[in-house]
């Protein structure tokens, strides 16, 4: 591959992709927007890809500096970020990953959220009369653009784009752990092209997952899915092992 680590790109794009996988999210995705019309689904799967590559950029480009700033080697990462891996493909391997998609009540959370955004759109279709209105000549127009900047506070605060569906459910620690890894491993410009390069791959599978969403919904069986997560389970905890076993031998060279 011209003017990219070949080797890098493989080995990121895999481990990018087990972590990240967007169909293992698509469940998700499908549960929390199940209430949304098709436009605002497809709006919110946009908006959850923007901010994962944004939040992706931001750690490639600080993750070294804040290791740095810690006094932390990539080699200490690549171990802390391998045990954090291995416990999220064990999650996977046993049917979820807490690690990663958030805590019992983190999920209770984003589902209120959804519910609440949800319930917004529905309060508002039904207050609307299915007849012409009648409105008071004397109810002032100041009240009408209160009301609509109410809701739109409202819809602002119960978006679910970023929490939980961007953070952390697509970019969750596993991931950000896996990015400054290979970040850190990168040589060059060729070793850093290759990192981006996967990060942008996966982020393009998840954009097609999430805009054609109720589709692949569909398609896919609730078996499907439990073997595509099993799989990916065993994926990642390989790659735990790989960067566990990696640092120490950067950590305790007699063990090279």
């Amino acid at each position: 591959m011209l003017g990219v680590d070949a080797a890098l790109f493989v080995k990121a794009l895999g481990a990018f992709f087990a972590v990240m996988n967007p169909f293992v999210a698509l469940p998700m995705f499908l549960s929390l927007t199940s209430a949304h019309d098709h436009a605002r689904q497809r709006g919110t799967g946009l908006r959850v890809v923007v901010y994962s590559l944004i939040m992706s950029i931001v750690v490639m480009a600080s993750g070294s500096a804040i290791l740095v700033f810690f006094g932390i080697s990539v080699s200490h990462f690549r171990v802390a970020g391998g045990i954090v891996l291995m416990t999220i493909g064990l999650g996977m391997l046993n049917g979820g990953s807490p690690a990663h998609e958030g805590t019992a009540s983190e999920k209770a959370n984003m589902r209120t959220r959804a519910l609440a955004s949800s319930g917004s759109s529905t309060t508002a279709s039904a207050g609307s009369p299915a007849g012409p209105a009648t409105v008071p000549t004397s109810a002032p127009a100041t009240a009408a653009a209160s009301g609509s900047g109410a809701v739109d506070a409202h819809d602002a605060r119960s978006d679910i784009s970023f929490y939980p569906l961007t953070f952390p459910m697509i970019l969750g620690p596993g991931t950000i752990a896996s990015i400054i890894v290979f970040t850190g491993q990168a040589d060059g410009v060729a070793g850093l092209s290759a990192v981006a390069l996967a990060l942008a791959a996966v982020l393009a599978v998840l954009f097609v997952v999430l805009w054609f969403a109720p589709v692949i919904g569909r398609r896919m069986s609730e078996t499907l899915r439990v073997i595509m997560t099993r799989l990916m389970g065993m994926i990642v905890a390989a790659i735990a092992v790989a960067m566990v076993t990696g640092g120490l031998q950067e950590l305790i060279p007699v063990l090279r």
